[in-house]
């Protein structure tokens, strides 16, 4: 029995039940009224009709001659009768139950249309209730574990590619400090002479200990800036603040600058990270301005947009601006070309901030236009503070 289905178990126990009960009529029908027999005596006195028991009449006889001529009739129809109940009621009680079996057998291979389907009040439908919002409450564990498994999955590759960029960079200073030192030690041609040769390798230790740094710090740049605390920032007050020292780097080397802020915006984010991104942005706009060019800086009330004037980017190149280490071909030779770390740095905690950045071609002006935006920030317009128009 431990081997059938609900269906053929409840069917054949509310068989036997029925046929028991037939039966046990059926015996105590043939034991008991042979003993009765029923007399209608009119009762002068009441004008009742008394029934009389008395013992074993000849009629007796008679009785159970007819009551087993009739008993195969009467158990066949009494078995049918129970068969057809039995079948019923078992179908009545297992449809919903098998209902429910089908829907957690779709449920158990993560069929995203399953669902129990059943309307009762009874403890089935509140049981039925119980398995969709179990399944539901799966379903979306499921694609989240799937979306933080790609999340780690991207996060491996790029520490790998990370650390590929960087042993690659790390390479070219290491391989051009050790030759020099060789033939140093050799005493080849210029390289006898040590007065000049020191510095340039002292030269090459502070680059090699600066790439380093960087390095390290950018490995646990995304770390960082995920546990770093937003407080409220002023984001007129803090440009205009960072936008001074590029200003005097611009007027420098030539370059015009201009700060627009049109609105006194303040928003939720790490300040220190959000600073150094904004830096970076910065340094980048005025680093590949050549001379008698612009660079523009507007603040709106829901974005910072930093434009340069110079050759635009192609869109071949453009895609791979925000990996670690890389720089357009014509950055590399020039001395403020910087280690490739910078826009790579920008997209790392914009990223992890969920803060939206573009880095896009101008067409008039020709030149490179970057927006960072606040959308998906808290923004408050700040009543009551007072910036300059223009900073140049």
């Amino acid at each position: 029995m431990k081997k059938l289905k609900i269906f053929p178990k409840t069917f054949l126990y509310s068989l036997a039940i029925m046929l028991l009960i037939v039966g046990v009529a059926h015996l105590i029908l043939y034991l008991l009224l042979p003993q009765m027999v029923i007399d209608f005596v009119p009762s002068e006195a009441t004008g009742n009709v008394s029934l009389t028991i008395a013992g074993k009449y000849e009629p007796a006889g008679l009785m159970k001659s007819a009551m087993l001529r009739a008993l195969p009739l009467s158990v066949i129809c009494c078995v049918f009768l129970s068969v057809l109940c039995a079948y019923f009621f078992s179908k009545g009680t297992t449809s919903s139950i098998r209902q429910l079996s089908k829907a957690v057998k779709k449920m158990s291979e993560l069929d995203q249309s399953a669902q129990c389907l059943i309307s009762s009040q009874d403890e089935l439908g509140e049981l039925a209730n119980d398995v969709n919002q179990l399944y539901h409450r799966l379903l979306c564990m499921v694609e989240n574990l799937e979306l933080e498994k790609e999340k780690t999955s991207e996060n491996e590759r790029a520490k790998i590619d990370f650390l590929r960029s960087a042993s690659h960079e790390l390479k070219t200073p290491v391989t051009a400090l050790n030759a020099m030192l060789e033939n140093m030690i050799l005493g080849v041609g210029r390289y006898q002479d040590y007065d000049d040769c020191l510095p340039e390798c002292k030269a090459i230790t502070e680059r090699l200990s600066e790439m380093i740094h960087e390095i390290l710090e950018t490995s646990k740049l995304s770390v960082s800036t995920k546990n770093a605390v937003p407080i409220k920032i002023n984001v007129s007050e803090l440009l205009a603040s960072l936008c001074e020292p590029y200003q005097l780097i611009a007027t420098t080397h030539g370059v015009q600058f201009h700060l627009k802020i049109d609105d006194a915006v303040s928003v939720e984010l790490p300040i220190h990270e959000f600073s150094k991104a904004l830096s970076n942005i910065l340094g980048n706009a005025v680093a590949y301005t050549p001379n008698g060019k612009c660079v523009s800086v507007y603040l709106r009330a829901h974005m910072i947009v930093v434009e340069n004037e110079c050759t635009p980017i192609s869109k071949e190149e453009l895609p791979h601006l925000f990996e670690p280490f890389y720089r357009p071909d014509f950055s590399r030779n020039r001395e403020n070309g910087g280690n490739g770390l910078g826009l790579y740095i920008v997209a790392t905690i914009f990223q992890t901030l969920n803060v939206p950045y573009s880095f896009v071609p101008m067409e008039q002006p020709q030149g490179m236009r970057r927006c960072l935006q606040f959308n998906y920030c808290k923004i408050k317009k700040l009543s009551g503070s007072t910036f300059p128009g223009e900073f140049f």
